[in-house]
C-alpha cells in the first residue's frame, strides 16, 4: 500500500477531502481512488451537479500516514468500483 498512488477528491471552495462514515459515530474515512478516472466516474455518477466543485488530487502512499494523522481520519476507504459504489474500509493505527 505505501508504494502506490491514490486520488483523492478535495473541495475546491474549502480544502475539505471526500471522506465516508460507515458507522454512526464520528469517524471518518479518506476515501482513495487507484485511478484518476474512478475518482471522475465517482464525482460524475453520484455528485454529477456538483462535480465542477471538486478537485482530483495524487497522493504517493508514504505520505497518507501523515495526512490521517493531520486530518485526524479514523481510516481509508479504498473505493473498488465507483458506480456501485463499492468501497473497502481500513482502520489506520
Amino acid at each position: 500500500m505505501l508504494s502506490e498512488v491514490y486520488y483523492l477528491v478535495r473541495s475546491k471552495s474549502d480544502g475539505r477531502y471526500l471522506t465516508a462514515h460507515p458507522n454512526v459515530d464520528a469517524s471518518s474515512y479518506l476515501l482513495l481512488f487507484r485511478e484518476n478516472f474512478d475518482a471522475l466516474s465517482y464525482l460524475n455518477t453520484h455528485a454529477a451537479e456538483v462535480a465542477n466543485r471538486f478537485a482530483i488530487e495524487l497522493i504517493p502512499g508514504t505520505q497518507l500516514g501523515s495526512l490521517l494523522k493531520r486530518w485526524g481520519f479514523t481510516g481509508v476507504g479504498i473505493v473498488t468500483d465507483p458506480l456501485v459504489p463499492k468501497v473497502e474500509f481500513l482502520h489506520h493505527n
